[in-house]
């Protein structure tokens, strides 16, 4: 890589890194990293990221065209292809030729049908979870090189600090959300029994407890009971 090249995406990074701390959603930010992975990585034609949701579920997101979606659609068929084994298994997966694979036989013959000759899929890493994986594809055999690889990586840290800074924003939300409805809930006691509000939250507790029902849920129990 050239100094010029390195600045550049010095540069990029940089932007990059802003849009991530920026007041976006998850999924304009990782549209974002696919964009500038086939802005910045030579060969690319097109990209996209595959998160894991709850109960191991997949989903594809940010794809440069309708490409990405379609591979990863194969993928989820065939339980097999680069972009699992990256989201699940491996930091790097790289597949100079799709014709010749042999790792992934049912997934490399569809996604070779489709004119797909090379892939390289990066794990998103979030703390101690596996967010899902970016990934790169290209028409041509042997796109890819060590340098697309190191460009891949820290567009993928990238992507999975966006994710990381959307699940902490829905935490926090969840969390004041939380404070708001046992908040509501406490007024209603204090004003329906005349007591104050340690002793309001008291009385929550003791219905949380015998009833085996969480705080949250005894709650909106009580908010529902509201001018009846």
């Amino acid at each position: 890589m050239t100094d010029a090249n390195q600045h550049e995406l010095a540069q990029r990074m940089a932007e990059l890194a802003r849009t991530v701390a920026g007041p976006r959603s998850v999924d304009e930010v990782l549209t974002e990293v696919s964009a500038e992975a086939k802005d910045l990585i030579a060969g690319v034609d097109a990209a996209g990221v595959l998160l894991i949701g709850k109960g191991g579920r997949f989903r594809s997101v940010g794809g440069t065209s309708d490409l990405p979606q379609r591979l990863d659609e194969l993928q989820m068929r065939y339980h097999e292809g680069p972009c699992v084994e990256a989201a699940v298994d491996e930091l790097i997966v790289r597949s100079d030729d799709l014709r010749t694979e042999r790792r992934w036989p049912m997934y490399s013959a569809a996604a070779a049908a489709l004119g797909v000759r090379s892939a390289l899929s990066f794990k998103l890493y979030t703390s101690s979870q596996t967010a899902g994986a970016l990934n790169l594809f290209a028409l041509e055999p042997g796109a890819f090189d060590a340098e697309a690889e190191t460009i891949g990586a820290v567009l993928a840290a990238h992507a999975a600090a966006a994710i990381i800074a959307s699940r902490q924003s829905e935490q926090l939300e969840s969390a004041l959300s939380t404070r708001d409805r046992i908040g509501q809930a406490k007024g209603i006691i204090m004003e329906r029994y005349n007591i104050d509000d340690v002793a309001a939250f008291d009385m929550l507790r003791r219905l949380s407890q015998d009833g085996n029902t969480k705080l949250t849920e005894i709650a909106e129990q009580v908010i529902q009971t509201r001018g009846t």
